[in-house]
């Protein structure tokens, strides 16, 4: 038995029929024809993570088929993550079995690179880290290169660094980012590259006006796209995400942007002056001259009040990792707006998700 089998001759074919089946769901709008964006075939994935299964004294990496949830089923490589991760597996896994410190109770293995190479690898355990386990690691971590993060409940030992440093080329230049241990960062790192550089594409540069983003992350699009503007105004509610925002602003040498932690329904009553809050005394709302707004909302798409706030400005770039909820708000939002261009970006091949981008403009009143 295998975990969904890759079959890279066959991944153009692949990608068309799912695009296909995707641009499906919005053929009742007034769409351009998307622009397709193929992902690599294979070494795709910066992230990965895996049960480690123990069958007596030698333990393997495993994931699990749905159909059959409680068989695990042995992993030896990987070619769907990148290759840093798919060339460390086999070199963990030999220092992990030959050393019981390490092995004992040890669960899960989770795996976060760059394209740039940087790699941080947590091990779970059920049993609490002491200073054996501690010494056995920090060992492990310098004859690897690698960063070392131990977890158990209620218990993280980093060993150096929580985070990876990426740095992301776009249209010729590199951006540098801090990638938390457990924060949310974009999976495919080439595709994150491509959707960047397509969201610039759209709005050109407007450095007399301002862009408002909604859900930035850890500045992934903000940082690329704050050069186009005079100033940006950005929402997150995570704090890993925003602590590594901040850094991140820090580490580019920009300083026109200014994140918030609230919600987008939050920072919706604050410009419609519905609410005050303490977070916004030190910003002055009515400073911002705001005629872009990009959002990239979770797998639920956008609330009400927020679609309405967005659409009262003049361009809307809108990234989606689901395209049926970007279909409903859609339905709403081309109504005052105009959709200029259509994007599927291919994060995840050989699976039926697909990254979605938009950018519409407000319609010229009769």
């Amino acid at each position: 038995m295998s975990i969904n089998p890759i079959d890279i001759d066959n991944y153009p074919a692949i990608l068309q029929d799912k695009a296909q089946e995707v641009a499906s769901i919005f053929k009742d709008l007034t769409l351009p024809a998307p622009t397709i964006f193929p992902s690599q075939a294979v070494h795709y994935r910066l992230r990965a993570e895996f049960r480690l299964w123990h069958d007596n004294a030698e333990a393997y990496y495993a994931m699990f088929d749905p159909a059959e949830p409680k068989t695990p089923v042995r992993i030896d490589k990987f070619p769907t993550a990148s290759k840093t991760i798919d060339d460390l597996m086999p070199l963990l896994l030999n220092k992990i079995n030959s050393q019981t410190v390490l092995s004992k109770r040890l669960f899960q293995v989770e795996f976060l690179s760059t394209l740039s190479g940087d790699m941080l690898v947590s091990l779970i355990y059920h049993r609490r880290l002491d200073e054996e386990w501690e010494a056995v690691a920090r060992t492990l971590a310098s004859e690897l290169n690698i960063q070392i993060i131990g977890r158990s409940k209620k218990q993280k030992l980093v060993l150096d660094r929580d985070y990876v440093v990426e740095n992301l080329p776009v249209d010729g230049e590199t951006f540098i980012y801090k990638q938390y241990e457990g924060g949310f960062t974009q999976p495919n790192g080439i595709l994150n590259a491509t959707m960047i550089s397509w969201a610039k594409e759209q709005v050109k540069e407007k450095l007399d006006r301002d862009l408002l983003e909604l859900y930035c992350g850890n500045g992934n699009f903000t940082i690329p796209l704050s050069k186009q503007f005079r100033k940006v105004l950005a929402t997150e509610i995570s704090k890993t995400s925003v602590k590594a925002a901040h850094e991140n602003f820090a580490l580019n040498k920009v300083s026109n942007i200014e994140v918030l932690r609230m919600s987008s329904e939050e920072l919706t009553s604050a410009l419609n002056k519905e609410r005050s809050f303490r977070r916004l005394e030190h910003v002055d709302l009515d400073s911002y001259n705001i005629d872009t707004v990009l959002v990239d909302p979770p797998r639920a798409g956008l609330d009400h009040n927020t679609r309405e706030l967005i659409s009262s400005f003049e361009n809307i770039v809108y990234i989606s990792c689901n395209p049926e909820t970007l279909h409903r708000d859609l339905q709403i939002l081309t109504k005052t707006h105009a959709a200029d261009a259509f994007a599927l970006f291919d994060q995840f091949p050989y699976t039926h998700h697909m990254e979605c981008g938009v950018f519409l403009k407000r319609r010229v009143q009769p």
